[in-house]
Order: C-alpha cells, then structure tokens, then sequence
C-alpha cells in the first residue's frame, strides 16, 4: 500500500469535515494547516444552535443561502475564537473558495489555498489572489480514505 502525500491527507481531512455540513446544496469542508499540523477546521452550515438547512431548508436570497456560513469562514472563526494566528498558514478546501471567502483568506494571512474541485470560480477572487501573493492549487486527489475522489 502507498503512503498517501501530505496534500491527500489535508484533502481528506477537509472532505471528512465536509460529512458534517447541514447545507443540502452544496457540502464543503475546509481545513488549516502551518507547519504540517492541523490549527483548524470547518464546514458549511448554520450559526451555532442556530436553525439548520437539513432541518428547516435554506433561507435563500438572490440565489444564496442566507443562513449558512461557509467553511473557510468557519475555519477561520475558530482561529479566532481560539486565539490561534492563521498568518502563513495554508487551507485546504474541497471546493474553490466564493469571493468573500477569498477576501477573508487573503485578510487572515493564509498564504496558499489548496482546492480539489472548482466551483463557480469568480474572476475577480482569482484576481484577488493573485495580487496579494496567495498561489492557489487545485489538488489532483486519489481515492483516499473516505472511498471517492476529492
């Protein structure tokens, strides 16, 4: 058996977190790293002991949920709640970030964005990224521990 690389194994680690998501339009989970070492985590879905989309639907409003928040975000907030500097760290995320995310990743510091699906990729979040200096790779995922591909 091959040892999977370091880049599976975060991606994994995103798609595990994505299990846990309450949106049911979409799953995504996030994970942030520095130095080979997981400082955070998150996945989409409602403010905590908040109503969920599982449970009471979306709340959408010009074709977003409303009620959501998204697992960059998420993992961002933990971060923050935890007093735990995200600066230089890298995020793995199962699907590419929507733009406010990005403004978000690039505000906190994180310098690459990993991904292993695109997703309504906006221009000007790619733009975004690439002025501030944050690379952004979409990871080339293998079946790895949850049985489907990242």
């Amino acid at each position: 058996m091959e040892r999977i690389s370091w880049n599976e194994y975060f991606m994994a680690q995103s798609q595990l977190l994505a299990l846990r998501s309450t949106c049911t339009r979409l799953t995504v989970g996030a994970t942030i790293v520095r130095d080979k070492r997981i400082i955070a985590g998150g996945y989409n879905g409602s403010i905590a002991g908040g109503d969920h989309c599982i449970d009471e639907g979306c709340y959408v409003i010009e074709n977003h949920c409303v009620r959501t928040i998204h697992a960059e975000m998420n993992a961002l907030l933990q971060c923050a709640k935890f007093g735990v500097p995200a600066d230089g760290a890298d995020i793995y995320v199962t699907h590419f970030p929507c733009l406010q995310c990005c403004k978000a990743i690039i505000q906190a510091g994180i310098k690459t964005v990993y991904y292993a699906e695109d997703y309504k990729n906006h221009p000007y979040a790619i733009e975004l990224f690439e002025k501030a200096g944050v690379q952004t790779v979409q990871v080339d995922c293998r079946e790895v521990i949850l049985k489907e591909k990242c």
